[in-house]
């Protein structure tokens, strides 16, 4: 499959350019950023920030400026898209209704009923809804990857649900300054600090967890009804968001039975896809008592995994800290999963 990235010399624009560069099923064939960089080839006009080399098949990719027209033109497949919320709000739906797919990370649209959004192993099924954008008079599809720490608190939060009823849920995150995007933080705000709150976050986390656990029905998402309460850092850590997730329960559940569905997670139809992005062990289980930790946890399953420790079940509360590489699973990592499932589902 061809596809584009629009985006592409952002933080998350750089993750997809890494992770599709030798991708077995798509071909990156364009790349667009600001009108500033178009005309440009990408290794030049690039300014690259994560770990490894730029790939040697994208440096020579001449940028283009993101016209709906030239996209069109590309003749592409599918378009990943890393833009910023009032870019990606204005550009978004005029690729979709010219008939192209797009996968994006952006949080314009997160939130309509018609939109799906998707964290595979947690809620494929919720791909139907893709169906019914065609009342908006779209000939292409739009799906939206979670909120970055989203999708990492969702996936034990799946896993948890199979053996427990969930009334209440809350989550303190410790968030990396990647999560700011490729300029992050400004040093004399973070070094040395913790700055307790990020613009939005609280919200987005508390409204995306219960639309991505929710059910179908009547042509809609009947949000989880579960309470959601989020409490929001930014910490002085390059990638990798921590969060801290405490639950009441209706019943009592034991510690062994959690750590069991934690372990077997996922148990959907996922599983057996065979999806080149998708970790041998999407949750993976530490036992010891200071794990898990950014610097040494954030790339297991080469970032697609999220970390679980501390876990621990009593009196209709569970306690357990959750790691996910932010710009990985949290952003990049998810679209191109998403890709891959719409891929093997038969759904462009």
């Amino acid at each position: 499959m061809r596809v584009g990235i629009i985006g592409a010399t952002g933080l998350v624009g750089q993750r997809f350019v890494s992770l599709l560069a030798n991708h077995p099923w798509f071909d990156i064939a364009y790349l667009a950023s600001s009108p500033e960089r178009s005309g440009r080839k990408y290794g030049d006009a690039v300014h690259w920030v994560i770990e490894g080399e730029i790939p040697e098949n994208v440096r020579d990719i001449t940028l283009a400026a993101m016209r709906i027209e030239d996209i069109y033109r590309a003749d592409l497949d599918l378009v990943f898209s890393a833009l910023p919320a009032k870019i990606a709000a204005e550009i978004e739906p005029k690729i979709v209704k010219e008939g192209m797919t797009v996968i994006s990370n952006s949080s314009p649209y997160r939130m309509e009923p018609d939109i799906p959004l998707i964290n595979p192993e947690v809620n494929a099924t919720h791909l139907k809804l893709l169906y019914l954008q065609e009342e908006r008079g779209w000939r292409g599809r739009l799906v939206k990857v979670p909120n970055c720490s989203t999708a990492i608190l969702t996936l034990p939060l799946k896993a948890i649900a199979s053996k427990a009823c969930i009334k209440k849920i809350y989550a303190v995150t410790l968030q990396a300054v990647s999560g700011a995007g490729k300029e992050g933080v400004p040093a004399l705000t973070i070094i040395d600090n913790v700055v307790p709150h990020i613009p939005n976050e609280e919200e987005k986390i508390q409204k995306e967890t219960k639309k991505i656990l929710g059910e179908i029905g009547n042509g809609n998402i009947n949000p989880a009804p579960f309470t959601v309460k989020a409490s929001i850092n930014r910490v002085p850590v390059l990638d990798g968001h921590l969060i801290h997730i405490f639950l009441e329960t209706c019943e009592e559940v034991e510690t062994e039975e959690l750590i069991q569905a934690l372990h077997d997670f996922p148990n959907n139809e996922i599983k057996g896809m065979n999806l080149p992005t998708t970790p041998k062990r999407p949750i993976i289980v530490r036992y010891e008592p200071d794990r898990p930790q950014p610097r040494l946890d954030r790339l297991a399953g080469n970032g697609m995994s999220v970390t679980v420790g501390r876990i621990d079940a009593e009196n209709k509360t569970i306690r357990l800290v959750a790691l996910g590489h932010n710009t990985i699973r949290g952003a990049a990592g998810t679209g191109i999963l998403i890709a891959e499932t719409m891929y093997r589902k038969g759904i462009s």
